[in-house]
């Protein structure tokens, strides 16, 4: 994989994504397309807390494990280890808590829509942080994407009804900030710590607060270790945690944040299609609509040039 680049110019733009990056980019979405899902499945049979600590214990775990057998080595530095512990408590601690408890109280296209204003705080932390800055199409490109996700899930919002919707809305509110500060902190690591082990550790490092919260506040021992529980677990710790990390820090090393982020958009598109092929859900007008302008979102923002002082 490439390097991350480096040049203090600021002058100096990024190309737009090769197709082999826009492959890992869109199968990283996928793979986060199916959590809420697996989520919303899982905890049926598990509290909130001790699911996702379990979730971060056995993705953390699974990575570490890979860097061992493929003697890959330890990350070594204060800087970097703090790195590590920051994007630990944004991306698992907080991002795992938020998701975990929304989960419960807001359906998954209401969900996808709050979620997804991730990009737009990314913009503008990157912006800060990273130097990150974006033309005018660009800004445009956030824009509609985020307008087509919420065409998408708009009948199910108008469906949403109770006093829980809001205390869903402040869950995923709060995990979409950590995962915004994450991705920035994964990108500011770049290469300085090999990506299964950064990765790994900063999945064991989060679940230590959600594990210590479980214990305080839940019966661990009330885990139904059903065949819907363990498929939800392994789906989710496998494929939409441990693959899903290790291949976006690998995509954050080769492209801006504000670029790979825009393609978060496609997640209620993959929602949609899920809904449609495994439920037999139906897809109307105002669904093709959204798909339409989500993927005209996502265009107009890989097309633009960017710059990138910082980096």
């Amino acid at each position: 994989m490439g390097e991350i680049a480096t040049s203090p110019n600021p002058s100096h733009k990024q190309k737009s994504p090769s197709p082999k990056l826009v492959g890992m980019i869109v199968l990283v979405m996928f793979l986060w397309a199916t959590c809420f899902p697996f989520i919303t499945l899982g905890i049926k049979d598990a509290p909130h807390l001790t699911f996702s600590t379990f979730r971060a214990v056995l993705s953390g775990s699974a990575l570490l494990a890979l860097a061992l057998v493929l003697k890959r080595p330890m990350p070594r530095g204060t800087s970097v280890w703090a790195l590590i512990v920051a994007i630990g408590l944004g991306a698992t601690t907080f991002g795992f808590f938020g998701m975990f408890h929304a989960a419960e109280f807001v359906a998954p296209g209401v969900a996808t829509v709050i979620a997804n204003t991730q990009p737009l705080m990314a913009a503008v932390l990157a912006y800060l942080v990273l130097g990150e800055t974006l033309k005018a199409r660009a800004k445009v490109g956030l824009a509609i994407g985020f307008l087509g996700v919420a065409i998408i899930a708009l009948p199910e919002i108008q469906a949403e009804q109770g006093s829980s919707y809001q205390m869903g809305v402040a869950y995923i509110v709060l995990a979409a900030l950590g995962i915004t500060v994450s991705n920035v902190l994964i990108k500011k690591l770049g290469a300085r710590a090999d990506l299964l082990a950064a990765m790994g550790w900063q999945m064991i490092i989060g679940s230590v607060p959600l594990g210590a919260l479980a214990l305080a506040t839940e019966d661990v021992t009330s885990v139904v270790w059903s065949d819907r529980f363990i498929i939800s677990l392994m789906v989710l710790s496998l494929g939409g945690t441990a693959l899903v990390y290790w291949l976006w820090s690998k995509i954050l090393q080769r492209i801006e944040l504000t670029r790979a982020n825009a393609f978060s958009f496609l997640m209620p598109v993959f929602g949609v299609a899920m809904s449609v092929i495994i439920f037999g859900e139906g897809f109307g007008w105002m669904e093709i609509g959204g798909i339409i302008v989500c993927l005209a979102g996502i265009h107009l923002v890989n097309s633009s040039p960017t710059v990138s002082s910082r980096l």
